[in-house]
C-alpha cells in the first residue's frame, strides 16, 4: 500500500517515548520526517520545551517551518493522566483541573493554531492521541477525562472546519497501552503482577496490551494519503476492551 508520506514533515509531540516515539519510529519507516516537541531528550530532529509554554511552541514551529519550507501533519500525541480529580479542597481541585487541562488540552489547541497555516498550504493532515477514558470515564481523573473528551469534540470540530482545506483530522484512542508510563503506574501497585493479570484477561483480542506499534500503525494510516476520505473519525485500537462485550472475557 503506497502511504504518500515520502518526504513529509510530520510534527509528533510527546515524541521522546512510549506512543510517541512508535510514532516517530514508524513514520521514519515511512520515509516521512518526524519532528519531536518533547521536554525530555530525543534523537533525531527535537525540539526541547514545555509545551504548556505558548512561546516556546511558536517559536519551535517558525523553526520547523523555516527550516523545512513546509509542515504536512502534526500528532497531538503528548498528555499524562494526572489524576486531577474531585478531591481535596475546592481551591486545590480547581488548580490541579486547570493545570490539568493546560498539559492535555490547551496545548494541542496551541499546536493546531500555530501549525494551521502551514497545514493549510500542504492540506495536511492530523491525528489527535485521545483515550478510552474520554468514553468510559475512570475515577478520580477528572482533569484528564475533560482534556481527552475535549479533544474528542475538537476532532470534530476541526474536521468540520478545515475541511473545505482539504486538512484531515481524526482521533485514535488507545486503551491499555504497554508503555514506560504505564508500567511506571503498575509498579506503584501492590501486587503489580496481579493487576497486570487482572486487566489483560479482560482484553477480548489476545488477552494482551495493545502495543506502542500497533496504536502507530493506527495513526501513520491516518496521515496517510490511503486514508485521504477519512476525516472526523475517532478510532478506537484496544482490542475490544471498550466496545465489547464483558461476557467474552468471563
Amino acid at each position: 500500500m503506497e502511504l504518500g508520506l515520502k518526504g513529509k514533515i510530520v510534527i509528533v509531540t510527546g515524541g521522546a517515548s512510549g506512543i510517541g516515539a512508535a510514532v516517530v519510529d514508524t513514520l521514519a519507516g515511512a520515509g516521512a520526517v518526524p519532528v519531536v516537541l518533547d521536554r525530555a531528550a530525543a534523537p533525531g530532529e527535537h525540539h526541547r520545551l514545555d509545551l504548556t509554554d505558548a512561546a516556546a511552541c511558536a517559536g519551535a514551529i517558525a523553526a520547523i517551518a523555516a527550516r523545512h519550507g513546509r509542515i504536512d501533519g502534526l500528532v497531538n500525541n503528548a498528555g499524562v493522566n494526572d489524576r486531577a480529580g474531585l478531591g481535596g479542597t475546592l481551591d486545590a481541585a480547581l488548580e490541579a483541573f486547570r493545570a490539568s487541562l493546560e498539559r492535555n488540552l490547551v496545548q494541542c489547541f496551541t499546536l493546531m493554531h500555530l501549525c494551521l497555516p502551514h497545514l493549510r498550504q500542504s492540506r495536511g493532515a492530523v491525528v489527535n492521541i485521545a483515550s478510552k477514558v474520554a468514553l468510559t470515564g475512570q475515577g478520580g481523573t477528572s482533569g484528564y477525562a475533560a482534556a481527552k473528551g475535549g479533544l474528542l469534540g475538537l476532532t470534530r470540530e476541526w474536521a468540520a472546519e478545515l475541511a473545505a482545506d482539504g486538512i484531515r483530522v481524526n482521533a485514535v484512542l488507545p486503551a491499555e497501552v504497554a508503555t514506560p508510563m504505564y508500567d511506571q503506574w503498575l509498579s506503584a501497585q501492590p501486587d503489580p503482577e496481579a493487576r497486570r493479570a487482572a486487566i489483560t484477561r479482560t482484553i477480548p483480542l489476545g488477552a494482551r496490551m495493545t502495543t506502542p506499534a500497533e496504536i502507530a500503525a493506527s495513526v501513520v494510516f491516518l496521515l496517510s494519503a490511503a486514508a485521504s476520505h477519512v476525516t472526523g473519525q475517532h478510532h478506537v485500537v484496544d482490542g475490544g476492551y471498550v466496545h465489547l462485550d464483558r461476557a467474552l472475557t468471563a
